[in-house]
């Protein structure tokens, strides 16, 4: 009886703690849901602006995390910006999230001027870039939504055009 005794609660403490894993896995997984809180946040813009992410829900999105200190960053932008510009027609939507201060990013705007939105996230755009999966915490950081507002494809590093378009092609099947 007592071998018995033993075997289930060894049996018990297993279960524990394979269901203590599994929602510690799922309370740190990145969302495939942009978090409702996103949708009501408001950014300064470079001119001293705002920008509401209000302004962008219910269509597919692009979001790029990025600073002008980050050589790969400052590559990508121009590349980024006639997405926006050749896609704006198809519905696509891009923001720049600078995660940098206004001062550096005025200076950059001036010798590359760019027609996407740019905001100033600050700091806080890295804890943003990790609520919507950047687990490494590495810019650039580009993220696609769709309508819906479902993350569907995440890349930590610099992305080229030909895979932004992928995306943009297969925006409505989630993946990590």
């Amino acid at each position: 009886m007592k071998r018995r005794g033993w075997l289930f609660a060894g049996a018990g403490a297993a279960a524990l703690a394979i269901g203590a894993r599994w929602r510690w896995t799922q309370d740190s997984a990145p969302s495939n849901r942009a978090d409702a809180e996103l949708w009501v946040q408001r950014w300064p813009t470079p001119d001293g602006a705002g920008f509401a992410m209000t302004s962008l829900r219910g269509r597919p999105l692009v979001m790029n995390f990025w600073a002008t200190w980050c050589p790969p960053c400052v590559r990508e932008l121009p590349m980024l910006d006639r997405f926006h510009r050749d896609t704006a027609s198809h519905g696509w939507q891009v923001l720049a999230l600078a995660v940098d201060e206004a001062g550096p990013v005025r200076q950059f705007l001036q010798r590359t001027p760019l027609t996407l939105p740019i905001a100033l996230a600050g700091a806080a755009g890295l804890d943003w870039s990790q609520r919507l999966g950047n687990t490494g915490g590495g810019l650039p950081f580009t993220v696609a939504l769709n309508a819906r507002g479902e993350v569907v494809q995440r890349k930590i590093g610099e992305i080229g055009e030909e895979e932004l378009r992928r995306w943009a092609a297969f925006s409505t099947t989630p993946s990590n």
